[in-house]
């Protein structure tokens, strides 16, 4: 069972938090030692909120160093990019739902929105495997981070990581409409 280190980026607001849990539960079901922690930058709707989450037979610490990353889950674009240059580790994967979300910095101008090429090419430049997501009939734009799950599993990039895992978890933490429409969303009717 090999270690596998998995960096979640978002902005809040977006599911960051919901993406973790099941991913760290899921992940478990799965077989793994999962060890995660959520370091938020301004935890609060437009500010960067991070989740680190790590793999493995026996996992010791939750933290993952900068460059060390396997793969890159984004919520948005300024994200995956973010990601990519500060955590991607060389060869690993990245996942990003293509979408341009008014962070903070970018409001206020500080920083220049990427385009999907110059994030492609940024993950071209660490050799990575890149996935960009965009579904147009989400209901709910905080059901983007299940289409991401959806597609890990369809993708196979964790090993033993099934559907059914991803919904137990999902049944662990929501109820009623919001886990009819997630599930549904995962098992893409």
């Amino acid at each position: 069972m090999k270690e596998m280190n998995i960096y979640m980026c978002g902005v809040g607001g977006q599911g960051i938090g919901l993406l973790a849990e099941v991913m760290l539960r899921s992940c478990h079901y799965a077989g793994y030692d999962v060890k995660g922690v959520d370091t938020h930058g301004l935890a609060q709707r437009g500010g960067t909120v991070v989740s680190h989450l790590r793999i493995g037979k026996k996992v010791h610490t939750p933290m993952i160093p900068p460059g060390t990353a396997d793969m890159i889950i984004a919520l948005e674009r300024l994200e995956a990019m973010r990601g990519i240059s500060e955590m991607l580790s060389s060869g690993g994967k990245v996942i990003y739902y293509d979408v341009e979300y008014q962070t903070i910095d970018n409001r206020l101008g500080n920083i220049k929105y990427p385009t999907a090429e110059e994030v492609k090419n940024s993950a071209d430049q660490k050799k990575a495997e890149i996935l960009k997501v965009f579904e147009k009939n989400i209901s709910d734009p905080r059901m983007q981070n299940v289409v991401l799950i959806k597609k890990i599993i369809e993708k196979g990039w964790i090993a033993g990581l099934t559907k059914d895992m991803a919904v137990k978890a999902l049944g662990e933490l929501m109820q009623g409409k919001a886990l009819e429409k997630n599930i549904k969303l995962l098992n893409g009717n």
